[in-house]
């Protein structure tokens, strides 16, 4: 056990000592292989530069070789524009001088042709010279000839010079006063002619500038009752309610066996307007007694006199007539319920004052105080039917007490025809008046009536001899007539148009005018056999 101890001892120092030999020997062994790669990565290092100086180099030949090139190709180019450029130069040039060459030979042959001009006006002077010298001679000739034929002249009629002038003098005085005669009576026709056409033209032209509705509203005078049942409510008992009504409206009321209807007459227009409303406001109600009666037409008439102020101001305002007094704004708004046949009187009368309005602007006179007289022109028609005397009087009597201007005042006057024209806007207002009442559509009339006219215009031309038919057309607005061609001439059927027109003219009170149109001609007929 003694001897045991110390050779392990010695062993593991041995072991030691080899161990530590190892780790010398791998540290040696360490840095001769770093040493090693250290060499080999410098050689590398010293390769890769060496191949990187060799690439740097080719590139830069490469790049040297690529700006010749390029540098080559400019030049080139510079050398091929400035050839091209230098070609364009001497095209230029050699057009320029051929423009030259051409312009040098027109010269010499205008030249040319100036000098053969000029000689041919040197020998037309000459041949000139040689005319007038010959035309002198002749007019010597002419002289001594008519010196000659004047002493042969005076000699063979007995008159000297002067008094033969005289004598031609006073035959073309008597000439030229026929021809002025005739000279002035085909002017004044033109004239005329133009004035008529000018006119024709003005009234067409304001007719066509305001356009109006075709229709109007009339009043009527019929109310719609339910049933039978309502007329007896509307009579009450013993008639009170019909007498309470007729007496608190004024107006009269026909209750007859026509089913459905009760019929209200007066004169008043504003008072059958109320009783019209107050009955129809009653029967809605069903409420009919005298007490309700005396209610309902007293709120009626405060409705129908608000109603006349409105449509008053409103006619004003639609046609700008501004300043007018209450009083006349009322009766405007009255006018409303007024009807001339079948048409509004005052829509009648915005029409008058639009048309003469226009009228008087296109003849260069104050279109206001035209639109102001077409306005008034008819507002006595609101109360001729309670002062005595026509409606222009009437109009121009209340015009005048509330201080409108002399031209309002004889326009509503003298609108139709009644008086000696004073004023222009007068004739405006009456052409105006004539337009909107004549107009198609503006007044209509019962069937009897229009048959009643059409059959006097064809009794009226067939009284005129060699007439075998007659035919009233276009609402009794032309006439045809056809007349025997085998008694009557081509002339005589000028004269039986003529007298036929002035016969209506005399006769017949009409609206516009009415053309007459005389048809004549022959006709042969033969059958082939």
């Amino acid at each position: 056990m003694p001897h045991v101890l110390p050779l392990a001892s010695f062993l593991d120092e041995l072991f030691f000592l080899y161990s530590l030999a190892g780790v010398l020997a791998g540290a040696v062994l360490m840095m001769g292989y770093q040493r090693w790669k250290a060499a080999a990565y410098k050689i590398r290092l010293a390769e890769k530069a060496d191949k990187l100086m060799d690439e740097a180099n080719r590139e830069a030949e490469a790049l040297k070789t690529q700006i010749l090139l390029e540098a080559k190709e400019e030049a080139l180019e510079i050398k091929t524009r400035g050839e091209a450029e230098l070609a364009e130069a001497r095209r230029l040039q050699l057009s320029r001088e051929q423009t030259l060459d051409r312009r040098a030979e027109q010269l010499d042959n205008q030249e040319a042709d100036l000098r053969k001009q000029q000689r041919g006006l040197e020998n037309s002077q000459q041949r000139l010279d040689a005319g007038l010298k010959s035309l002198a001679e002749q007019r010597d000739e002419l002289k001594t000839l008519e010196r000659k034929q004047r002493k042969v002249l005076e000699a063979v009629s007995g008159m000297t010079r002067a008094e033969a002038a005289e004598q031609l003098m006073k035959a073309l005085d008597e000439e030229l006063e026929h021809e002025r005669g005739k000279l002035l009576l085909k002017k004044k026709k033109q004239i005329n002619e133009t004035i008529k056409e000018k006119s024709r033209e003005m009234l067409l032209t304001a007719i066509q500038r305001y356009a109006s509705a075709y229709t109007a509203d009339s009043t009527t005078s019929t109310v719609d009752v339910p049933t039978d049942d309502m007329k007896g409510r509307i009579i009450g008992r013993e008639g009170r309610n019909i007498r309470a009504f007729e007496k608190a409206t004024g107006i009269d009321v026909i209750i007859d066996d026509t089913p459905g209807v009760v019929i209200v007459s007066g004169f008043d227009p504003v008072r059958r307007e109320i009783a019209r409303r107050s009955l129809a406001n009653l029967i809605a109600d069903g409420r009919i007694h005298p007490s309700k009666i005396e209610e309902v037409v007293e709120e009626t008439k405060q409705q129908i006199n608000e109603l006349i102020i409105q449509k008053g101001r409103e006619a004003a305002d639609e046609v700008d007539v501004p300043g007018l007094s209450d009083r006349l704004i009322e009766m405007l708004g009255r006018l409303h319920f007024r009807t001339s046949y079948s048409q509004n009187v005052l829509r009648h009368s915005v029409e008058v004052a639009f048309l003469s309005g226009m009228i008087a602007e296109m003849l260069g006179m104050r279109g206001d105080v035209a639109r102001r007289c077409g306005l008034l022109h008819d507002i006595g028609k609101a109360a001729d039917h309670e002062l005595e005397g026509g409606h222009p009087k009437i109009g121009a009597d209340l015009l005048r007490r509330h201080n409108e201007s002399p031209e309002v005042v004889h326009a509503a006057l003298g609108h139709h025809d009644e008086i000696v024209v004073e004023h222009p806007y007068t004739m405006v207002v009456a052409t105006a008046d004539a337009c909107s009442a004549s107009r198609p559509g503006a007044r209509r009339e019962s069937l009897e009536r229009y048959i009643k006219r059409m059959e006097e215009l064809e009794s009226i031309a067939r009284r005129f001899e060699g007439v075998r038919e007659a035919y009233a057309i276009s609402a009794g607005r032309e006439l045809r007539v056809i007349i025997d061609s085998t008694t009557t001439s081509d002339e005589q059927a000028a004269v039986v148009c003529h007298e036929i027109a002035k016969a209506f003219e005399r006769e017949l009170l009409y609206p516009g005018e009415i053309k007459v149109t005389v048809l004549r001609e022959t006709a042969f007929t033969e059958v082939a056999k």
